[in-house]
C-alpha cells in the first residue's frame, strides 16, 4: 500500500497549513517529515515513516531523521514505522534498542480496516453484508443518487453535516479552515474526492476521501440526521469503493477500528459499520518517539504522567465518599450476618 501521507500533495497541504516540510531519501529508505510543536517544544513528525526496505535501511533513515531534527531544533522526532523492515511481531525490542519509546498516544490508527480491490465487482459486493449490497442496488428507487466531486466548494456540504453531528453528539470536529485547506490542495489535483448522496437533488450525506497512487482513504463523513432512516451512508461507502476500483486503485482503507474485545474503545461504534463492507484488519506498530533533547523530552513525558495520575486521583476523590459509605454498609451487613450465624452480637 502507498500511503497518502507520503505524497507531494499531502506535503503541499501541510505547507499551506503553515508547516515546514522536509523530504529525505537514501539507499533503500525515504521519509517525509513535518515540523510541528507541542508542550515539549518543536517536534519532527514522520507520518507512517520512515519507509525502509530493511532494518539496515531503517537505521540509516533514523540517523538522517535525528540529524534533521537536531538541525531544526526539535526536542524529539515522532515516527510510525509501518514499512520499515520490521517483523509483524516482536518489533518492540528492536525499536527500543534503537532508542525509540512509545509515544504517549498514537497519531494515526494502530489498527485499520482495508478492502482489497483485486477481485471482481461482484466478488467485492458478495463479501459485504447483504444489507449493504441491497441498499447499494436499490436505494435509487427511493430517489437517492450519488455523485463524485473534485470541486473544493462542495466541501461546504460535508461541513454542514459535520457541524450538526458534532453539536448532536458533543464532539469537536476538525476545523473548517483545516479541511478547506486540505480540500483546496487535494481535490483539484485528483488526490482526493467528495462523494455526495442526494435525495431528489438535495444533499443528505457526504464523504471526503484521500487518494495515493494505489489506495483510497475514507477520511471524513457525515449525514443529514433527518434522513437517517434511508441509511444513505452505507451505499455512499459502497459507491466510493466501486469508484476506487474503476479508477484503478488497489485498496480502500476505511481507517481506524477498535481492537477485538474492547467495547468501550472510542472507535467501537464505527468498527462494525466498517467491517460490514468486507475486507480485513491491518495492524501497525503505532507511534514512537526518539528523544533528541533528552532532558526536555523526559520532563515533558514526566509531566504528562504526573497529570494523568493527578486526574485519576481527582476522579477517585470525587467518588470516595460514596465508596466509603458502600464499604461501611457492607461491613455492617457482614457483621449482622456473622452475629446471626454464631449466636452473638
Amino acid at each position: 500500500m502507498k500511503y497518502f501521507l507520503h505524497t507531494d500533495h499531502w506535503a503541499r497541504a501541510q505547507e499551506a497549513l503553515g508547516h515546514r516540510v522536509h523530504r529525505r531519501a537514501g539507499e533503500g529508505w525515504e521519509f517525509l517529515a513535518i515540523e510541528d510543536s507541542n508542550p515539549a517544544g518543536k517536534l519532527l513528525y514522520l507520518p507512517y515513516g520512515p519507509v525502509a526496505e530493511s532494518l539496515r535501511s531503517f537505521d540509516q533513515a533514523l540517523v538522517a531523521a535525528r540529524e534533521l531534527a537536531r538541525d531544526c531544533g526539535a526536542v524529539f522526532l515522532r515516527c510510525e514505522p509501518v514499512q520499515a523492515g520490521l517483523p509483524e511481531e516482536g518489533y518492540e525490542p528492536l525499536l527500543e534498542a534503537r532508542g525509540l519509546r512509545r509515544a504517549p498516544s498514537n497519531q494515526q490508527p494502530e489498527l485499520s480496516w482495508v478492502v482489497d480491490l483485486d477481485a471482481s465487482e461482484q466478488e467485492i459486493l458478495a463479501d459485504m453484508k447483504s444489507t449493504n449490497r441491497n441498499l447499494y442496488r436499490n436505494i435509487h428507487k427511493k430517489g437517492v443518487t450519488f455523485r463524485k466531486s473534485t470541486d473544493p466548494a462542495d466541501l461546504d456540504i460535508l461541513l454542514g453535516f459535520l457541524h450538526a453531528t458534532a453539536a448532536r453528539n458533543g464532539f469537536k470536529a476538525q476545523s473548517d479552515d483545516y479541511l478547506r485547506t486540505v480540500a483546496e490542495n487535494l481535490l483539484p489535483a485528483g488526490a482526493g474526492a467528495l462523494f455526495i448522496a442526494e435525495l431528489e437533488g438535495t444533499p443528505i450525506a457526504a464523504a471526503f476521501t484521500y487518494d495515493s497512487e494505489d489506495t483510497r482513504v475514507y477520511a471524513h463523513a457525515a449525514l443529514d440526521d433527518t434522513h437517517r432512516k434511508l441509511s444513505a451512508g452505507i451505499p455512499l461507502v459502497v459507491t466510493l469503493i466501486m469508484d476506487a476500483k474503476e479508477s484503478g486503485l488497489a485498496h480502500v482503507d476505511l481507517w481506524g477500528i477498535a481492537p477485538e474485545g474492547q467495547p468501550d474503545h472510542q472507535w467501537a461504534g464505527f468498527t462494525s459499520f466498517k467491517k460490514s463492507f468486507g475486507g480485513h484488519a491491518v495492524s501497525y506498530p503505532g507511534t514512537w518517539d526518539l528523544p533528541v533533547d533528552k532532558p526536555r523530552y523526559y520532563a515533558y513525558t514526566g509531566l504528562r504522567t504526573a497529570r494523568g495520575y493527578a486526574r485519576k486521583g481527582l476522579a477517585w476523590a470525587r467518588t470516595a465518599p460514596g465508596k466509603a459509605r458502600e464499604l461501611v454498609a457492607a461491613a455492617r451487613t457482614t457483621a449482622r450476618g456473622n452475629g446471626s450465624a454464631d449466636g452473638t452480637n
